[in-house]
């Protein structure tokens, strides 16, 4: 959960200091809500992989899987409600909402790789 935690706050210090970067123009004024939401995903995934590491060992397969599928299903609810409501700039909002989910899938798998490994 610390590795989730300290790539939450080096993203959004990355988003704080994107104005003097010159991101700001790639960035949606959405991002802050974005990033808290992929926090509190990875923080339910990261609840539900204990969960069935902790019960049964043997279900952890199952329990992992079910927090990805988990994640695709909030996402899609996610970027369906804030595209119901009209946000201006949809195609910007896009983009950072699924660099932001590639970057955390990618983060988890590479978290869930290194702790396997040794099994």
């Amino acid at each position: 959960m610390l590795r989730i935690i300290i790539l939450t706050i080096g993203l959004g210090l990355i988003f704080y200091f994107s104005p003097q970067i010159g991101l700001s123009q790639y960035l949606h004024e959405y991002k802050w809500i974005i990033l808290a939401f992929f926090f509190a995903v990875s923080y339910l995934n990261h609840f539900l992989a204990q969960l069935g590491f902790a019960n049964n060992r043997e279900n952890f397969v199952q329990f992992y899987l079910g927090g990805i599928v988990t994640r695709l299903i909030l996402s899609l609810i996610f970027v369906g409600v804030i595209a119901y409501m009209g946000t201006k700039d949809i195609y910007i909002f896009i983009t950072n909402f699924f660099v932001l989910y590639l970057c955390y899938t990618g983060f988890e798998i590479y978290g869930l790789y290194r702790n396997l490994r040794h099994f």
